[in-house]
């Protein structure tokens, strides 16, 4: 664990506002590990009966999609600065950088632009706990 730094600088972005990223990517994650817990929950076997069987797993997907899609237009709804701190937040939390090295991960991520910073993030197998991890070494 990365101790936290003394922070010199301000977010642009709010803390609680990377928070709620943090619990819609969990919640994106969490129904991607359950769909495929054991690999044959796309498997159908009937009983015999099919006249009053419906599935409510499109239901399930169509709320993760949502879920998906909440994310994404958040993030893209972030300005240069937000969308460069969340990306530095996110290496951070990853090990790329270090908490010392702030300044270079935010000039880094501001060099990528944000116009795909959601599909970046969204990329990431680990988002929650990389934005987590990297909230905790800031100090916010």
């Amino acid at each position: 664990m990365q101790k936290p730094v003394e922070p010199e600088w301000s977010l642009s972005i709010g803390p609680e506002t990377v928070r709620l990223f943090v619990t819609k990517a969990k919640a994106i994650s969490a129904a991607v590990s359950n769909d495929y817990f054991d690999g044959a929950e796309h498997e159908v076997e009937f009983d015999g009966d099919h006249d009053g069987h419906f599935h409510d797993g499109l239901v399930e997907e169509e709320s993760q999609d949502l879920t998906e899609e909440e994310l994404r237009e958040l993030i893209n709804d972030l300005n240069v600065d937000e969308a460069a701190d969340l990306v530095a937040i996110a290496w951070i939390g990853r090990g790329d950088y270090d908490a010392s090295e702030w300044d270079d991960a935010v000039g880094e991520a501001r060099l990528r632009g944000n116009r795909q910073t959601a599909k970046y993030l969204l990329g990431m197998p680990m988002l929650a706990d990389y934005l987590e991890g990297g909230l905790e070494a800031i100090g916010a």
